[in-house]
């Protein structure tokens, strides 16, 4: 059986107009499938709000106890409640869960090398069998970038990986397509070029891309956890505008479509 996992750019999320397509477009795709999202900025405007200061080191933000309160408030429930109600408006029988929720995802807090990014996590683990026991109800899974401890902690988890770390883990009964949708219309060849996207994607073409200077900050994350996502079983991994999932998923025709060596 086929199952398509998506994950949704924080840039999409704040973005009402363009956030509301995305959700008509995704209620067209078959199911099963499951949606990740990002957190986009409003965890940032929070945090102003209350007097909380946003670090960020390379694009990656440092989550500290408070900012842990944060990003827990806003990720698992502002943003991740607003979308699943949504979802119900167009006809996906949602739920929103954190990697806590049914012990579905638990990672551990990430080791300090050079940089303390506090409390974020690194995935240990996937409940697979919980979250196809959601998928055989026709229940649409929405996960929040957030997971859990043994200790019982909460921690920030980057939203790409936890996409990967989830598709490849449902490898395991399902022949899964993962589509990773933001604001771009693919992986571009010229950064500066919208139009310059690159239709196939392999890894000696990435490492020549990234040697350019072409492919660089925040797409490197998302296309190591693309690529290892593949490597690890995925059946097919697509980046694209969230404008164009339903090609992506239906046609595989959309965006750039990344292909083993």
């Amino acid at each position: 059986m086929k199952l398509t996992v998506v994950k949704i750019g924080g840039n999409v999320i704040d973005n009402p107009a363009f956030c509301e397509q995305f959700l008509k477009d995704f209620s067209d795709i078959p199911a099963p499938k499951i949606l990740v999202h990002g957190g986009g900025k409003i965890a940032t405007q929070v945090a102003e709000k209350l007097g909380i200061e946003t670090v960020m080191v390379e694009g990656r933000r440092i989550t500290n106890k408070a900012m842990l309160d944060v990003v827990t408030m806003v990720y698992g429930g502002l943003v991740n409640k607003s979308l699943v109600a949504r979802m119900q408006q167009f006809g996906d029988n949602a739920i929103g869960l954190t990697g806590a929720d049914g012990g579905v995802i638990l990672s551990k807090k990430r080791p300090v090398k050079t940089i303390d990014y506090g409390f974020v996590g690194d995935i240990e683990k996937i409940n697979s069998s919980f979250i196809a026991s959601l998928l055989a109800q026709d229940i649409v899974p929405v996960f929040a970038p957030l997971t859990y401890d043994k200790e019982g902690n909460m921690l920030n988890t980057n939203a790409d990986t936890q996409a990967q770390a989830i598709a490849v883990a449902m490898t395991e009964d399902y022949e899964v397509n993962l589509v990773y949708c933001f604001e771009k219309k693919g992986v571009l060849s010229d950064p500066e070029d919208d139009d310059a996207v690159i239709a196939v994607l392999k890894p000696a073409d990435y490492e020549h891309y990234k040697a350019e200077g072409a492919i660089n900050k925040g797409m490197i994350p998302k296309l190591d956890n693309a690529f290892k996502a593949l490597t690890d079983g995925v059946a097919q991994v697509t980046i694209c505008h969230a404008k164009e999932v339903k090609l992506a998923v239906k046609d595989g025709i959309a965006g750039t479509k990344l292909v083993g060596a």
